[in-house]
């Protein structure tokens, strides 16, 4: 039996395929939901409570109240300035750190730690729900010619110095050129934003891998059927991501989008690259 899931609940509805997860597998579970970020919709109905973004001393006394032994994070939150961030105590006093952390991987180290500290296990999304993970190969119908994979092989090595940095996991490349890397703004709005940069001829490629020194139980690349949406509206060709490294969720679904609209998938091992 799985032992009690703490599950705190960003954007999207990951939280609510976990809480699924826990209650099929035999286990329980409780949601701390972010006030801001998680969606009323997703934690309708389900053991959760509501907590502020800045509150992590209340998060570890609920979640130690519900007898949650392993935490999960579930979901984007968009990185708020710390300006904005009303902090408790326990918050105050990681404020330092937080201040000082650059990029998004960095920070959820800090986190990670915090959680440790008070004794409870980190898992990884992928240690509930075992499936999300692609193998490596093409995933549908549709498969990347060898100008495509030349764009994969570019986009790996962008992918890889900006991950080095801790900037981003998503880079789009058309026909050897950098159309867009992915920021702040997350992978949706890399898309959105290289549809108006496209260039005429064989559609691009997005490329999405994990950074060299990802904290791998949060913050895995992450694909679904807006990913496939936003790549045929850019006019890409297709998508590459890091096959056991990296999550599909919904992965027939999106197999099925992207062979419906002519787009590959492609789970790639980067060191081939």
């Amino acid at each position: 039996m799985r032992r009690k899931l703490g599950i705190i609940a960003g954007s999207g509805d990951l939280p609510r395929r976990l809480a699924e997860a826990c209650r099929d597998q035999g286990g329980d579970y409780f949601i701390i939901a972010m006030r801001g970020h998680c969606a009323e919709e997703v934690v309708s109905g389900l053991n959760h409570a509501w907590v502020d973004l800045g509150a992590i001393g209340t998060t570890l006394k609920k979640l130690k109240a519900e007898k949650c032994l392993d935490v999960v994070m579930a979901g984007p939150i968009a990185r708020p300035s710390l300006s904005t961030i009303k902090p408790d105590l326990r918050a105050a006093r990681l404020l330092p750190k937080l201040m000082k952390a650059k990029g998004d991987d960095a920070l959820l180290s800090i986190i990670v730690t915090e959680f440790e500290k008070e004794g409870f296990g980190v898992v990884g999304i992928d240690d509930v729900l075992v499936d999300l993970k692609p193998p490596s190969g093409a995933l549908g119908r549709h498969q990347p010619d060898e100008l495509q994979a030349s764009d994969i092989a570019r986009g790996v090595a962008v992918a890889r110095a900006l991950g080095g940095l801790d900037v981003g996991q998503a880079v789009v490349v058309q026909q050897g050129h950098v159309l867009g890397v992915e920021a702040a703004e997350g992978t949706d709005a890399l898309l959105s934003r290289c549809a108006g940069l496209r260039r005429e001829g064989a559609g691009g490629v997005l490329v999405k891998i994990a950074k060299p020194a990802q904290e791998r139980r949060t913050d895995l690349p992450t694909i679904g059927v807006k990913t496939i949406e936003g790549a045929f509206k850019a006019g890409l060709s297709g998508i590459a991501v890091e096959a056991g490294g990296s999550l599909i969720v919904d992965r027939d679904a999106v197999v099925a989008a992207a062979d419906a609209q002519g787009l590959f998938v492609v789970g790639i091992d980067p060191d081939d690259y």
